[in-house]
């Protein structure tokens, strides 16, 4: 299969080293680069304020919290992202409606599929 995100640079945000190494493979089986991935909101702060991304993946819930201010961060510089939760789709402030969430646990395929809709790799 044809990679159909090539060059895409990636955010990874997610404390649990498992699925960390498993979006990493994946992404970069699609060729992607890979930003982080970042254990916590504190480590991921710099790199969502300052790094050229055009997606991010982002665990709700991280060592030092919800990783809210991370996604608030990258929609205002209007950086795509999903919120992936152990609490299922939805996981998001009620004023963030707008805001993409997947349920985890997670298939890859399906994911990735969502990530090249929102990037118009499709």
């Amino acid at each position: 299969m044809t990679p159909r995100l090539t060059g895409k640079r990636i955010m990874i945000v997610d404390d649990e080293p498992m699925i960390a190494l498993l979006l990493e493979t994946a992404l970069a089986d699609e060729e992607c680069e890979i930003v982080g991935p970042f254990p916590s909101v504190a480590a991921a702060h710099a790199a969502a304020t300052t790094e050229l991304l055009d997606f991010a993946l982002l665990d709700v819930n991280v060592a030092d919290g919800k990783v809210y201010p991370i996604a608030e961060a990258l929609d205002a510089r209007g950086i795509r992202f999903l919120l992936l939760s152990g609490y299922g789709d939805g996981d998001c402030p009620d004023n963030r409606s707008h805001w993409q969430t997947a349920a985890k646990p997670f298939a890859i395929d399906p994911l990735i599929e969502r990530i090249c809709t929102a990037l118009g790799t499709t």
